[in-house]
């Protein structure tokens, strides 16, 4: 594994690690409560749901980057990809969505350990990032994951 590699695959572990240690603590009650009012009005257990389809769709779309170059088409809908995929989910327990997450992020972990530098650096289209480097992708992944939880926090908080 190479050093960026290697750090990627450490910052994907610790955020899992943060994101499950946030998750577990949350009260049964504090899971069906609606973070979004605005466009995908989500509770925190939709927003695990995301976290789990995005981790998937981000794998799909880095190999599709690695191997053609190419990433999602310029009219690809992410608001609609995204509440279609969600709601796909349907009745999961919030304990399911955590270990589909935990299994989606080691496939992520191991994807990102076999890519040497040539591979960070190939670029592609992302759905929000627009043109974008396999390597931007993957720092994207827990960033985007800080947010919605910094987000949850706040509501909960109110």
């Amino acid at each position: 594994m190479k050093d960026r590699s290697a750090h990627l695959c450490k910052r994907l572990r610790s955020s899992l690690e943060k994101s499950l240690a946030f998750f577990k603590a949350l009260r049964p009650e504090e899971w069906a409560e609606q973070i979004y009012s605005e466009g995908a009005s989500w509770t925190i257990k939709q927003i695990l749901a995301h976290f789990v389809m995005a981790e998937d769709g981000m794998v799909r779309l880095m190999a599709n980057i690695v191997e053609t170059g190419k990433g999602v088409p310029e009219d690809f809908d992410l608001d609609s990809y995204n509440e279609y995929r969600v709601n796909k989910v349907g009745d999961a327990s919030s304990e399911e969505l955590l270990d589909q997450f935990v299994e989606a992020r080691e496939k992520t972990i191991q994807m990102v350990a076999s890519f040497g530098d040539e591979d960070l650096e190939k670029t592609g289209r992302h759905p929000w990032l627009g043109m974008a480097s396999v390597e931007e992708i993957i720092k994207l992944m827990y960033r985007h994951n800080q947010v919605h939880q910094r987000e949850i926090r706040a509501a909960l908080e109110r």
